[in-house]
């Protein structure tokens, strides 16, 4: 199973990779103006229309085998434990130990002698 999920993911990079560089490629909407009132050629290597119908078939192609393969790639991998969370792999922490208070004094409840002073209260 492992070996279909480095296959897809190498699929995956390549239509991503596909996809950027069609895009680069491709003309923008506008360029073709300019075209249609005399300012340039717009004929080429597949005529004056067929690059863009052609580029951007293979364009959706390549968006589409990218769309597939990020589906399949999130198939595998939800199917492959479905009680396995974040952290399954890991033990759990040791509990905290509890902060040591000290013991307080005992109150003494004998009256102060000696020096004939009040013990304000």
């Amino acid at each position: 199973m492992e070996w279909l999920k480095t296959l897809l993911v190498v699929l995956q990079i390549i239509a991503a990779i596909g996809v950027i560089a069609l895009v680069l490629v491709q003309q923008g909407k506008g360029a073709d103006m300019g075209a249609a009132f005399g300012g340039g050629s717009s004929g080429g290597l597949f005529g004056a229309a067929g690059s863009a119908n052609f580029l951007s078939r293979l364009t959706a192609g390549f968006a589409t085998v990218f769309f597939v393969t990020t589906l399949a790639i999130t198939l595998i991998g939800s199917t492959k434990s479905q009680n396995a969370g974040v952290l399954s792999g890991t033990s759990a922490p040791a509990p905290a130990a509890a902060p040591e208070v000290p013991a307080a004094a005992p109150a003494s409840t004998a009256p102060a002698t000696g020096s004939g002073q009040s013990v304000p209260k």
